[in-house]
């Protein structure tokens, strides 16, 4: 349970954004720099019960959203409580990712005061030019991951120049604003369509080229899960292992389809060897460059894993 939940609670449900903002503590997180992801799922940082089940939903990332589905009038209460649920989980298993508004409104005001709270990364939405990621990686902590959403006709044409740095790890393909800039009709994103077949494979192999981490697109229509799933096996046979998702179910199922037991195993073996190491000389709690913070309830999972496959 989070620390002064009934204070902040009551601080949102009044509108006192100065109570909240006092009960924002910036505080040393432990960066999750997990890369082996496979489930982003969508939390409204204006909804406290979503921010509630961070520890409880099965999705190896969650994506804290300051942008859209945010009404502008909450976007400031949004902003505060995505400071206190960060400051709130020092060490977390998931990656905790918070997309800020566009730079020209907002974004760069909210990467500013989120710094303080240690995310493991930000997503910025609506790019469109390398100068533009550039003056977000000057501003930005040198802890955290830069992410971009590419969801505009500049960002797809300058898609293989915008890793400016190895912070800039992952890109998103934010289908519906991209189809929406191309003045093309959403009727158009079926699974058998030619131009979204070319879309997937262009984003997935210029991605891959330059060494960013290609996340598919989100799925809008939830409750239907069938078409969901076939959307999601298509993407894995095109060589995709990771998925956004905007509900539970979804960041399950994405999670069954793209699990891969080789890796589960591999990463397991290697968690518990460098557990293990460490363990003799005295440290039971780490962050290590490729799997994030280890400790003793990640080793215990990593057996786990191993005692299943044997």
């Amino acid at each position: 349970m989070l620390n002064n939940f009934d204070l902040v609670k009551a601080a949102y449900e009044n509108r006192d954004i100065v109570t909240l903002d006092e009960l924002a503590v910036p505080t040393y997180r432990m960066i999750n720099r997990r890369k082996d992801f496979n489930s982003v799922l969508m939390l409204s940082c204006n909804n406290l019960n979503h921010l509630m089940k961070i520890d409880s939903v099965e999705a190896d990332c969650i994506m804290l959203n300051l942008e859209d589905g945010v009404s502008r009038e909450d976007k400031p209460f949004g902003l505060v409580l995505c400071a206190i649920f960060l400051s709130h989980h020092k060490r977390c298993d998931k990656k905790l990712i918070v997309r800020v508004n566009a730079l020209n409104e907002g974004g760069f005001e909210e990467i500013a005061y989120l710094n303080q709270f240690m995310p493991d990364a930000i997503r910025v939405p609506k790019i469109k030019e390398v100068k533009e990621v550039e003056s977000v990686y000057e501003l930005l902590d040198e802890k955290t991951e830069l992410h971009l959403s590419i969801e505009t006709n500049e960002a797809w044409n300058n898609l293989s120049l915008l890793k400016v740095d190895k912070r800039v790890t992952t890109f998103y393909l934010g289908i519906l604003d991209l189809f929406a800039d191309m003045k093309l009709s959403q009727s158009l994103i079926q699974r058998d369509n030619p131009t979204i077949l070319y879309i997937l494979s262009h984003f997935l192999i210029t991605c891959k080229t330059i060494g960013i981490r290609p996340i598919s697109f989100v799925y809008q229509d939830f409750k239907n899960l069938d078409e969901f799933r076939e959307w999601v096996l298509l993407e894995k046979r095109m060589g995709y292992d990771a998925k956004g998702c905007i509900s539970p179910t979804q960041a399950k199922i994405v999670n069954e389809l793209f699990a891969d037991e080789v890796k589960d195993i591999a990463r397991a073996r290697n968690i518990i060897k460098l557990f293990e190491l460490k363990k003799e000389e005295g440290i039971t709690g780490f962050e290590d460059g490729e799997f994030g913070y280890i400790d003793e309830p990640i080793y215990k999972g990593a057996l786990t894993v191993l005692n299943k496959n044997s």
